[in-house]
């Protein structure tokens, strides 16, 4: 449908749902998530093994045909596995998969189909187990991560960075600059007398936006019946 035909009680009892789902499958996994989650289809949404840890404010995103995967796989105990900090944006398709440590700060953003890996999950001579050496992977703060980028293990990427669509990443980028191609490379500096503004910045202030978005919503749906919506489901116009 271009238009939603959901009542604002629909749509209420929607977010109802998800949160209920969020809470009743998906925390137990977790060893903690912030406050202020926001998460959609949170079914598409796979979690295994331990520890993974989400900050506040996250937005996650899962799809039918897009599933988002966490995943920590490894048989050792002392590891920091997969730590989210506040305000990330996560779309569907991301798969972040961890040996030992992936950490990823504040209002990072990870575009869909992006992944990260801090291991090469085995050996290039003993084939039939993972590798002896431990690795990790650092994003720093405000870092966007570009529609099917990869991110390999080992690698640093400084605070702000931008790494372009479909690019590997496979040593440090420094703070402040573009990166693209295979492998990946500095191509230009940001402008540091251009303000940057984080999801952080922006979605900071959680009871106004609360509000504001509430209120959006409101008038977005207004007018909208049951019957209404109803009808769309089973016979959808052009509006």
């Amino acid at each position: 449908m271009i238009s939603d035909k959901r009542p604002y009680y629909i749509k209420q009892a929607w977010y109802r749902l998800q949160d209920f789902y969020v809470r009743r499958y998906l925390v137990p996994q977790l060893n903690s998530l912030g406050p202020h989650p926001y998460i959609i289809k949170p079914w598409y949404i796979e979690l295994f093994g331990a520890p993974i840890s989400i900050g506040s404010h996250v937005t996650l995103l899962g799809c039918p045909d897009k599933r988002t995967r966490l995943t920590v796989w490894s048989e050792k105990k002392d590891i920091d596995g997969i730590r989210i900090g506040d305000h990330v944006l996560i779309s569907p398709g991301v798969r972040i998969s961890a040996a030992n440590s992936i950490r990823i700060a504040d209002s990072c953003m990870l575009a869909s189909n992006a992944y990260i890996t801090d291991s090469d999950w085995h050996g290039i001579y003993d084939r039939s187990l993972p590798p002896a050496t431990r690795s990790k992977v650092v994003l720093n703060e405000n870092v966007w991560i570009g529609d099917s980028a990869i991110v390999c293990k080992g690698v640093t990427i400084g605070e702000n960075t931008i790494i372009g669509a479909g690019a590997v990443v496979t040593c440090d980028i420094p703070a402040n600059a573009v990166a693209a191609g295979n492998p990946a490379r500095v191509i230009r500096e940001l402008d540091p007398a251009r303000e940057i503004i984080t999801r952080k910045d922006r979605y900071g202030d959680t009871e106004k936006m609360t509000t504001v978005l509430a209120a959006a919503e409101k008038e977005c749906l207004k007018g909208n019946t049951f019957w209404g919506w109803i009808r769309s489901l089973i016979a959808p116009g052009r509006d």
